[in-house]
């Protein structure tokens, strides 16, 4: 019968050798993300997978917050973030620094999650969107692919924080970490 592992036989590591470990090259772009629980489960997910950053924009919320950090459970004290009051600027920036850029909506031109394969080590910049209206426009029309993940129920709609830790996890599986 499995045995339900303790704490201490995680291996977890301590903040500041997190912090000096190699990163997974993958920004996560948060573009006015109102639930400051989700703002809080994305920073979880981020120091779940070693990712490199995560950019608040717009009307996001920014750590320290109580409410972030119900659910970030201290992640917001390994992850590095920035905030960027405009999303479009983060974009700029990260399109100077060789990201790909890829907003996870629902468009006529989205490529289904499966169907993508990146290439090994690519640097991403992935852009999840408001919980009501999704990616701005503008954001969508300065990105390089927009991918969506498939869903066949009667919402076709996933929670902000479950659509990111899903995206982040196929892409991490498909550049053979």
């Amino acid at each position: 019968m499995p045995i339900q592992l303790q704490l201490d036989a995680l291996k977890r590591i301590d903040a500041e050798t997190f912090k000096n470990t190699p990163k997974h090259p993958i920004v996560l772009v948060l573009d006015n993300i109102r639930s400051m629980h989700n703002i809080g489960s994305v920073f979880r997910t981020a120091d779940a997978f070693h990712l490199e950053a995560i950019h608040l924009c717009g009307m996001s919320a920014q750590p320290p917050h109580r409410d972030i950090e119900k659910t970030a459970l201290g992640a917001t004290q390994t992850v590095v973030w920035q905030y960027y009051a405009q999303t479009l600027d983060s974009v700029s920036d990260l399109r100077a620094q060789g990201y790909t850029l890829i907003a996870v909506e629902q468009t006529n031109s989205s490529v289904f999650l499966h169907q993508y394969q990146p290439k090994t080590e690519e640097k991403i910049a992935l852009i999840f969107g408001n919980e009501v209206s999704g990616v701005s426009p503008l954001v969508l029309d300065a990105v390089d692919i927009c991918l969506e993940v498939p869903q066949f129920g009667t919402k076709h709609s996933l929670n902000v924080s479950v659509c990111a830790g899903i995206v982040v996890w196929d892409l991490f599986c498909k550049q053979g970490v």
